[in-house]
Order: C-alpha cells, then sequence, then structure tokens
C-alpha cells in the first residue's frame, strides 16, 4: 500500500511537471504517469484496487467541489442562452458520439449513448483555465460558458443517477423493457427521498455543525469536519438510499454551499481534492492499454472530429442561433471545444457498471489529450473568425434583435466601487468604523467566525474565511472593488492576498500594514500599492512628532522631520 500510494504521488508530480513545463495541461501528465504505473507498461506496477480506492474518493470529492461552487444564479443569469444551448449541444455530440461508437466500435444502442455522452461533455478544469489566462472569465463570454459547463454538470450528475439503473436492466441484463422501467422508477424514488432528506435536514444541521466547529478556532477540526461531511454524506446515500458514492458528495456540496460557510468550506476541500483527483487520472492512465489504442486509430481519430464539430462547431452554431454576438459566441465555442475529467469519470462509471467494454477508454483517452492540445488553437481560430461573422449584415441583424441579458448575481450587483477591509482586528476595526462613519461602502473579510457574525449582526457586509484562498476572496467581489486594506497582522498571509488581488483586479489600490522596515520596502516596490503602514514605526514616529512639538519645534517642522525618517526607514534597518 505505502509503495502504491508513493509511487502515484511521485510520478503524478513529475509528470505532472513535466506537463506544465511543456505548457500542457497537468492531467494529461497524471494520465502518463498511470500508464507507466500500469500492467500494460514495464516495471513496477500499482496495486490496481488501492488506485481504484483513491480514485473513487477523488470523484467524490471532484463533485463535492462542483457541489460547493454551484450557485443556481449562475445558471439563472443566462438561462436563455446556457439551458436550451447545452441541452441542443449535449444532444448533438451524444448523437454523433453514438454514431461513431456504433459504426467503428460495434457498441449496442445503450452502450453507444454513453460512449456518445462521454464525448458531450467539456472539461470544466481546462474550459476555465483558459478564460482566465485571456481575462474572459469575468466577461459576458465567461458567464455563458460557466452557465453552459454548469447545465453540462447536471447532466453528468442525472447519467450518474441512470447508469446502475440501466445496467440493472435491459437486454443487455437479459431482462425486459419492463424491468428497466422499474429500475429507472426505483432509481428515481430513490433519488428523490435522499434529496427530500438533504433539503429537510441536511441542510440545516450540515452547515450548523460547521458553524459550531468554526467558533471553537480550531483550523484542523474544521478542515476534518469538511471531510466528513463530504465522504460521510457520500457513503450515506449510498449505503442507505442505493445513490452513487460521488453523487451523495455533489450534494453535500451543494448544502454547504448555500451557506455562509461554503466559501471556507471549498478552500479547505480543495487542497484534499487536487490530490485524489491526481490519483483518478492517474487510474484511468492505468487501466489504458497503449496497444488497444494503436489497434483503433480510425475510431480515435472519429473520436476527435466528433468532439470538435458537435461540442466547438456545435456550440458555435447554437450560440448564433440563439442571436449571441459572434465575438462573444466564438470566444465560448473555442473555450468549451474538448473534453477531460467528465469525460474519463463517465466512461469508468460505465465499465464498472458493464453498460460499456473497456476498449472504449482507448479512443476517449486520445480525444480528451488531442482535444485538450488543440483547444489553444482552436481558440485563437474561432477567435480570428468573429471579424467575418461580424461583417455579415444579415447575421448583424439577427443578433442585434435579441442580445442575451446577462444579469449580475444580487450579492455582487450591490457592491460596486466599495473598498475591502481584510483583518478586522486592532488595526482593521479603526479603518471599518472610519469607513462607515462617512457613510462609504465596505466590507469586511475575516476567518474569525464570532468577530464575522459580530460584524454582520452591526448590519456590516461580511465574508468569513481565510482571505488567503481565492474563493473567499472571490466572495468580496473583488474585481469591483476600489479600495484593499490588508490589515492582516502576518506578512505572508499579507503577500499571499496582495497576489490574489492583483490577479482579480490589476488596477485596485492598496493600504498595506507590516511589521518590519525589510517587508515595506518589498510591499512599497508592488505595484498598486499606494500606502505601506509599519505599526512600530509609525507609533515611533507619533511619539517623535509630539515630543519635538512639546519642546518648541514648530509643527510644520516636527511634521517635516518625521516624513524624512518616514522616508529613511530602509536605509536604516537596524536602529530601533
Amino acid at each position: 500500500m505505502l509503495a502504491t500510494v508513493v509511487a502515484c504521488i511521485l510520478l503524478a508530480f513529475l509528470f505532472g511537471a513535466g506537463a506544465r513545463a511543456l505548457r500542457l495541461p497537468a492531467l494529461i501528465g497524471y494520465i502518463a504517469a498511470g500508464i507507466v504505473l500500469g500492467p500494460y507498461t514495464p516495471g513496477f506496477v500499482a496495486d490496481r484496487g488501492l488506485v481504484a480506492a483513491m480514485a473513487e474518493v477523488g470523484v467524490a470529492l471532484l463533485l463535492f467541489s462542483v457541489g460547493l461552487h454551484f450557485r443556481p444564479a449562475d445558471l439563472l443569469a443566462v438561462w436563455r442562452v446556457a439551458v436550451p444551448g447545452a441541452v441542443m449541444q449535449i444532444a448533438l455530440a451524444t448523437t454523433l458520439g453514438a454514431a461513431v461508437g456504433g459504426s467503428l466500435l460495434g457498441l449496442t444502442f445503450g452502450a453507444s449513448l454513453a460512449f456518445g455522452l462521454a464525448l458531450a461533455i467539456s472539461s470544466t478544469v481546462v474550459a476555465t483555465k483558459v478564460l482566465e489566462e485571456r481575462g474572459r472569465l469575468g466577461s459576458e463570454a465567461g458567464r455563458i460558458a460557466l452557465g453552459w459547463l454548469v447545465m453540462q454538470d447536471l447532466v453528468v450528475v442525472f447519467a450518474l443517477v441512470l447508469l446502475p439503473a440501466i445496467a440493472g436492466a435491459g437486454p443487455e441484463a437479459g431482462q425486459g423493457e419492463g424491468a428497466l422501467r422499474w429500475q429507472l422508477a426505483k432509481a428515481g424514488l430513490a433519488l428523490a427521498a435522499f434529496v427530500v432528506v438533504m433539503a429537510l435536514f441536511g441542510r440545516r444541521a450540515l452547515p450548523w455543525m460547521l458553524v459550531r466547529v468554526a467558533r471553537g478556532g480550531s483550523r484542523e477540526l474544521f478542515t476534518l469536519a469538511v471531510l466528513a461531511v463530504a465522504l460521510g454524506v457520500a457513503f450515506v446515500a449510498s449505503a442507505l438510499f442505493g445513490v452513487s458514492f460521488a453523487l451523495g458528495a455533489f450534494f453535500a456540496g451543494v448544502v454547504l454551499g448555500e451557506s455562509d460557510v461554503g466559501h471556507q468550506a471549498a478552500a479547505e476541500a480543495t487542497p484534499l481534492q487536487r490530490i485524489f483527483a491526481a490519483i483518478f487520472f492517474v487510474s484511468v492512465g492505468m487501466l489504458l492499454d497503449p496497444m488497444a489504442v494503436v489497434q483503433q486509430p480510425l475510431a480515435s481519430v472519429a473520436a476527435v472530429l466528433a468532439v470538435l464539430l458537435a461540442i466547438a462547431g456545435g456550440t458555435l452554431g447554437l450560440l448564433l442561433l440563439l442571436r449571441v454576438h459572434p465575438r462573444v459566441a466564438v470566444t465560448v465555442a473555442g473555450a468549451l471545444g474538448q473534453i477531460g475529467e467528465f469525460s474519463f469519470l463517465l466512461v469508468e462509471v460505465s465499465v464498472q457498471q458493464g453498460v460499456l467494454p473497456d476498449t472504449v477508454r482507448g479512443p476517449v483517452l486520445v480525444a480528451a489529450v488531442a482535444t485538450i492540445l488543440l483547444t489553444p488553437l482552436l481558440l485563437r481560430g474561432m477567435e480570428a473568425l468573429a471579424p467575418r461573422l461580424a461583417r455579415s449584415p444579415r447575421l448583424a441583424l439577427w443578433c442585434g434583435e435579441q442580445r442575451p441579458r446577462i444579469a449580475l448575481s444580487p450579492q455582487a450587483a450591490s457592491l460596486d466601487g466599495h473598498a475591502v477591509v481584510v483583518g478586522t482586528g486592532r488595526v482593521g476595526s479603526v479603518v471599518l468604523h472610519a469607513l462607515r462613519r462617512h457613510g462609504l461602502p465596505v466590507l469586511a473579510v475575516d476567518e474569525d467566525r464570532a468577530a464575522a457574525e459580530r460584524l454582520s449582526a452591526a448590519g456590516l457586509p461580511v465574508v468569513w474565511g481565510d482571505a488567503t484562498r481565492p474563493e473567499v476572496l472571490h466572495a468580496a467581489a473583488l474585481e469591483r472593488a476600489r479600495l484593499l486594506v490588508v490589515a492582516l497582522p502576518g506578512a505572508v498571509e499579507a503577500r499571499a492576498v496582495l497576489a490574489l488581488a492583483r490577479a482579480a483586479n490589476p488596477a485596485i489600490h492598496v493600504v498595506v500594514r507590516t511589521h518590519s522596515d525589510e517587508e515595506a520596502v518589498i510591499l512599497e516596490a508592488e505595484e498598486g500599492v499606494g500606502l505601506v503602514m509599519m505599526g512600530e514605526r509609525e507609533v515611533a514616529l507619533g511619539m517623535a512628532e509630539y515630543a519635538m512639538r512639546r519642546l518648541g519645534v514648530p509643527p510644520g517642522a516636527a511634521q517635516r522631520t518625521a516624513q524624512a525618517l518616514r522616508a529613511r526607514r530602509a536605509e536604516e534597518p537596524g536602529e530601533g
């Protein structure tokens, strides 16, 4: 067991780092590590059963993370485009993929649909990363793409419910149509019962428990509590309701995501989720026989073309049909034109349930790797096509008649041009009171649960959580803030917040607190930092200025002396 765990993590790191060095997604490196550890290549062979168990935990934590970040408001904001568009795109891609599976792989009708669905779901990781790197994630194209991805995620969740039922009935299982209907009805009833229990009890009990743990002040216990909720609910869902392990974790994430502890829960779960997700991709690589891929070249090429035509081309055509401007449509289509983690998940679950044979892994893996590699070129080509589409009079008239109305979420819409104060202790609380006294819009961020609750009770907008995590700062609408006040006592934490703030809003003005002259010099060199305050130095200068004035130095001269000493602090770091 120890050798397997160490080998998975070590090779995942090495191959993942190599993939990133080649400007490729890390998941390609993880799959390559799995191929090396698998039984189809010479050398050490990892314990497949142990890796499969860890991979199942990785899938559960992946869907738990999806549930934590799922917001109905994100989908409602673009539902006129995302809902019908994503449904039609999935139907188109599934149909084309099913044709490939039936004609080139000899799959049955049900298996062909499962294979086609695996070629219809874009990679959330790759799509959001591409949009983020181009600064489009917060734009109209980014909002439509996120809504589209949410719809695809919901389809995956629904498929995870249906696959066990389909596997337990139907012609492939030697049963008739009546048995299939009974299995689907039973699966639907079990899911409905689980949803009711989560809505009535889990929605209140789980956040209540995490709030009590958070008030205790132990970060370790809170992290363990988040993990216990994710895996505990998943296990109960599987054992008592017959719902898949991964689906139970998804609903646990949805319940916590609606509460005010959701942002910090996501921040705590993310590192562990990333580790186990990497092991999941390693397990995918272990199950791949490279010779099987070589023996299916036509099916692999056809799968790649099906993804490009049905997802990228289909998405572009559907967006234009839905009267989205060509400039926006090409960006969304180019970002979504690949498959990834959820395609692997669907294939593995289908193989485990006996819906798909092992031979489909090769074409799906080739399609995923090829389309991920082609994503930057595809997006560049799509964006080059935008001016030609925009010059079409008929298309311009069609898109100009009704543009999609993209509404901001209620929380983000109420925060604009505000100040964000990170840390509400002795320093931050004074800044908060000063800004509120003048009626200025301000939002506080603090990881002290009790302090956050007190501020909230006083009517102040508060985000509870660790500000060094991007999920927490994102909740503070930092991209539209005018000022960031970093009143954290730790220099490392302050610099981490500055890095996240610069990525979210390069134009934001920053005031930061520090405890050393050396750190002050480094922080002042950061772009956008307007004022760096070193506590002890400011206390000393205040006392010095008061002493000079009491001893007869004119106020103006005393201020100039204090200012000169403030400017020289970097030249005399050793003086007290």
